[in-house]
């Protein structure tokens, strides 16, 4: 893995929506280039031969029984800020979902996603809703270093979204519902009622 870092990383070509350095390099591309980090929206994407060195990595997107598109490792230097914005077309709704699997970090690293400011530890596996407005801070004195998959969705990926909470935005209630609905079940003062609630603040987003 550390032989990574001594290949050429690319400077990420939106630069109006970052201050500071945002670099980026290709395990699949379009193109089958390393240096090809965009995400772009084609046909068919090939690995690259940086893949090819990082068996462990290749294993890990083995186990994403669905079709992979750009893969990179994305790099955030200290000091740096990726400004908010959105990526349409990156919900899992849209059928065209993305990964981030945090590699290197520090808990100074601000990754905000629908004004919720995510503490995101290394070796997690995350989907947020990039769709959304985002942004991302690192105020820490080391590298922040993510890789971040590109999938499409599948009935393997549907099964899993399932089993892990997910709930499709046009199937939730209206939050205020919601609210109620733990209120209610709060004056029951059950362990069960207790479970439901906690469930609900996570599929919801609620404190």
């Amino acid at each position: 893995m550390k032989s990574v870092f001594n290949d050429e990383w690319i400077n990420h070509f939106n630069t109006k929506d970052f201050n500071g350095q945002w670099k980026s390099i290709a395990l699949r591309s379009a193109t089958g280039n390393a240096a090809d980090i965009n995400a772009h929206y084609t046909p068919s994407f090939q690995d690259t031969p940086l893949l090819a060195k990082l068996p462990y990595i290749n294993s890990i997107l083995q186990d994403w029984q669905c079709e992979k598109e750009t893969v990179r490792f994305m790099a955030l230097y200290p000091g740096s800020e990726i400004k908010s914005h959105k990526d349409l077309g990156c919900s899992y709704q849209d059928g065209n979902f993305r990964l981030h699997i945090p590699i290197l970090t520090n808990d100074k690293v601000e990754f905000v996603v629908d004004g919720i400011n995510h503490k995101l530890q290394s070796g997690d596996c995350w989907y947020m809703d990039f769709s959304k407005v985002h942004s991302v801070k690192n105020a820490g004195e080391t590298v922040r270093v993510h890789l971040v998959i590109d999938c499409l969705r599948n009935q393997w990926s549907d099964e899993l979204f399932e089993q892990l909470g997910y709930i499709e935005e046009e199937k939730k209630m209206p939050v205020e519902q919601v609210r109620a609905m733990i209120a209610q079940l709060a004056s029951h003062q059950t362990e069960t009622a207790a479970d439901l609630i906690e469930q609900l603040k996570q599929q919801y987003g609620l404190s």
